[in-house]
């Protein structure tokens, strides 16, 4: 097992790390995935653009698109880091997937229309997966899709979609056969967000911003040269793009280690308190632990031995981490810790109240901790249903 970078890794991160330096569309003021103000989009639509130009998006895309086939394996995980470091702007949207499930599945003129739009950041992509009774149990989806000439009408609704207010395309998951078994009778479609019949409502959270959205599809057309692989096939997309999405995990390592940074710096008036000590040492322990985690993920993943359990461990411990690491921040501010953003005399901008209120949202988004266990149970563990 291979823990260590390589020296082409090593001047490929100097040379990312330098791109961002000068390109990055300044500092994203809040943790986690989350939708950039409206006037913020123009200039990281640019950023993005810039990104795949340069060659650090789309790394493993075929090489009639842009990308580069030879490449390090790691270079994606490396370009997600570097971007952490800096807390700028990740590339916002769900083109990541889309662009993946289009690749494997799609058709090739569905591939020469989508793929350049995506490498130039002319679409937006969000990720219509999710729904009101089907979120961690996502094959419980209820919108419909009927097929009705050379188009299929969908009607239904989704929530928790990140970005939707921003994206000009949608990845859409429909039922399309109500009596197939659960997991089956479900299709993949690449929707125009602008179609008649789409409605974008913001979702306004605790944390005073609207990151996710609800979207209503009300007789919504989509031409059925837009189906992302065969008609009821749509589960397997859906599996296989997200088992391609993994350069996130990586970048969130980075920013625990700089939430930790951040965490010894407010700590330090109190570090002859030994019981602080004790609490930061064990932070930090996990900080380290949650890194060694991802590297040894990566190392199977570069020896075809992938874990079955590997996305599902580093989600869930990631997140119960951070949830800890900003909760115990608030701590340290005493009776501060109740200040928020736009208060007199909060520290930080008021960013750790910020983050203790979106820690929740990791530990849900993406299949609620409690589903993972026991998907981690059954596939890693290999015990009974």
């Amino acid at each position: 097992m291979r823990l260590e970078s390589t020296p082409e890794l090593d001047a490929f991160r100097r040379k990312v790390r330098a791109f961002v330096a000068e390109h990055a569309p300044g500092v994203k003021a809040h943790s986690g995935v989350r939708a950039p103000e409206p006037g913020l989009m123009p200039a990281i639509r640019e950023w993005t653009a810039k990104l795949y130009e340069a060659g650090f998006l789309g790394i493993d895309w075929p090489a009639e698109y842009g990308g580069r086939p030879d490449a390090h394996p790691l270079e994606p995980f490396v370009v997600a880091e570097e971007i952490a470091r800096a807390r700028t702007w990740p590339p916002v949207g769900a083109a990541s997937l889309a662009s993946a499930a289009l690749i494997e599945f799609g058709t090739e003129e569905q591939r020469a229309r989508f793929l350049p739009r995506i490498r130039a950041c002319e679409d937006v992509w969000c990720q219509l997966f999710s729904e009101p009774d089907a979120g961690s149990d996502l094959a419980a989806l209820r919108t419909r899709a009927r097929r009705q000439g050379a188009d299929f009408v969908v009607d239904g609704q989704k929530v928790w979609t990140t970005n939707g207010q921003h994206a000009d395309m949608g990845y859409l998951l429909a039922r399309t056969d109500p009596d197939a078994p659960k997991h089956k009778g479900i299709t993949a479609f690449a929707l125009d967000m602008r179609s008649p019949g789409v409605e974008v409502r913001p979702l306004r959270e605790i944390t005073g911003t609207s990151d996710f959205n609800e979207v209503f599809l009300d007789g919504v057309r989509v031409p059925a040269s837009q189906v992302i692989g065969r008609v009821d096939d749509g589960w397997r997309v859906a599996m296989s793009s997200l088992g391609r999405e993994r350069s996130g995990v990586a970048a969130r390592g980075v920013e625990l280690f700089a939430v930790l940074d951040d965490l010894l710096r407010l700590a330090e008036p109190v570090l002859d308190d030994s019981a602080t000590r004790q609490e930061v040492g064990e932070l930090a322990a996990r900080v380290h632990v949650n890194a060694a985690m991802v590297s040894m993920a990566q190392s199977r993943m570069l020896a075809g031995g992938e874990g079955t359990a590997d996305a599902l461990l580093g989600k869930v411990f990631f997140s119960e981490l951070n949830h800890d690491l900003v909760e115990f921040g608030l701590r340290l501010q005493g009776t501060d810790g109740l200040l928020s953003e736009g208060d007199e005399g909060v520290v930080a901008q008021g960013w750790w109240q910020d983050a203790h209120l979106y820690s929740r949202a990791y530990t849900i988004a993406g299949g609620a901790n409690e589903v993972l266990r026991t998907q981690i149970a059954e596939r890693g563990l290999g015990l009974p249903r």
